[in-house]
């Protein structure tokens, strides 16, 4: 392993420490045991906005609100994006690229703020958890959330510019896996206390294990769709690597579509828990997880990010137009706009796969665990961010590793 590569995961690990530090440092103003009370062994909202931050939210920390306005505020501007042309255009231009990651900060600040009002409501209806006068604690709770979110969201940046993988995806993946610990004491406990049976742990093991199975299944599956090459083509690149067919993933949008769905529900749960009117919290109460209703928008939700992701990040037109310049082609499909329209076919059955897919994951294992009365929140969300961060991660330390032999090859070359 080279230095370089050393020194990546060793920034990485460094920020992530960080990242879990800031959990343990409290709001001022709350009493953090009636809040943890609250929380403990919650399997509705409370457990999953837990598993987000981390349990931040169950001591009350800083980073309670976790990167989710981030990752709302992202997702309120790919849509404008994919809406006005002007912004989209914004994005392919370096110093656009730089206003726009700009607007999605301003647009990370008014969210966090809101939440962070809401929240500092809710916990003043919640009897023994202020300590101080309402008004400082309402300022207190929101300067400090939104000092934790800034902060997260720096952490996750510099990750993903000096480390290795993507920084928003690795802290929410250090969330969930720090709660794994507390999952499994909640777990021995209630069958201790006989609250769970030994079968029903059995069961539960049995489909978390079948929806890891299945995703790194359907993660790693891929449509290869073949290329064939002139003869001048072959003859001018026989000393190079030529690809002899393209790769179309199964799941085009990866975990994107789970997390955008996830922060997108949380926004409005977030808000409407914290209010005292009676519509509002029926609302809240008939989005919590688990309920019907949440897990229908869940479905939706997913399905249409899945759609809207792939479209983002998956272009035939590029794909087509780069083949035709290096002399490829599709057998029995001519190049250009037919070469295109095919490649778009063949990508649009593999998202609606995909999206059935990650629906069916980010709903189904939670149902059937929720049912057998498990002492923690699991979702097949949370699995399928671990595994994905995980394969995407381990892809980009395998890409380093190959680039620092090319690299060494070289110099000897020289």
């Amino acid at each position: 392993m080279s230095n370089a590569l050393t020194q990546k995961i060793l920034i990485t690990f460094g920020f992530l420490f960080a990242y879990r530090v800031l959990a343990y440092v409290p709001v001022p103003g709350v009493d953090t045991a009636v809040i943890a009370s609250f929380f403990n062994g919650s399997g509705g909202i409370g457990g999953m906005m837990n598993m987000f931050s981390g349990g931040a939210i169950q001591r009350f920390s800083v980073i309670s609100l976790g990167i989710m306005p981030y990752i709302t505020a992202s997702i309120v501007m790919e849509l404008i994006a994919a809406t006005f042309p002007t912004i989209g255009q914004m994005k392919k231009e370096r110093d656009g690229m730089q206003k726009y990651m700009q607007i999605i900060r301003y647009a990370t600040i008014f969210i966090t703020v809101v939440q962070g009002f809401g929240v500092s409501m809710g916990l003043q209806a919640m009897e023994g958890a202020v300590l101080i006068d309402p008004l400082t604690f309402t300022i207190l709770t929101t300067a400090s959330m939104l000092t934790g979110t800034m902060l997260l969201m720096w952490i996750g940046e510099r990750i993903t510019q000096s480390g290795i993988g993507n920084g928003i995806s690795l802290i929410i993946f250090a969330g969930i896996v720090s709660g794994i610990p507390r999952g499994i004491s909640n777990t021995v406990t209630s069958v201790n206390t006989g609250e769970l049976n030994f079968l029903a742990v059995i069961a539960i093991l049995a489909i978390i294990f079948s929806t890891i199975f299945v995703i790194i299944y359907v993660e790693l599956g891929e449509r290869r769709v073949p290329i064939s090459y002139s003869r001048k083509t072959i003859m001018q690149n026989q000393d190079k690597r030529v690809m002899n067919y393209i790769p179309i993933k199964v799941n085009l949008a990866g975990v994107i579509p789970a997390i955008f769905a996830s922060a997108v529900l949380m926004f409005p749960i977030t808000i409407l828990s914290s209010s005292t009117n009676e519509y509002a919290l029926m609302v809240a109460d008939a989005l919590k997880p688990g309920g019907i209703v949440f897990n229908i928008a869940t479905f939706i939700l997913i399905v249409f990010f899945a759609f809207f992701y792939a479209s983002i990040v998956f272009n035939a037109k590029d794909i087509a137009d780069n083949l035709k310049r290096q002399g490829g082609f599709i057998p029995g499909v001519r190049p250009g706009e037919h070469t295109k329209e095919f490649i778009n076919e063949v990508a649009s059955r593999l998202t609606g796969t995909g999206a059935f897919y990650l629906a069916l994951i980010s709903t189904v294992p939670f149902l059937l665990i929720n049912s057998m009365g498990a002492a923690f929140y699991f979702g097949g969300v949370a699995v399928l961010i671990i595994v994905q961060v995980a394969l995407d991660t381990m892809r980009k330390i395998e890409a380093q590793i190959y680039m620092n032999k090319y690299d060494t090859l070289g110099s000897v070359g020289l």
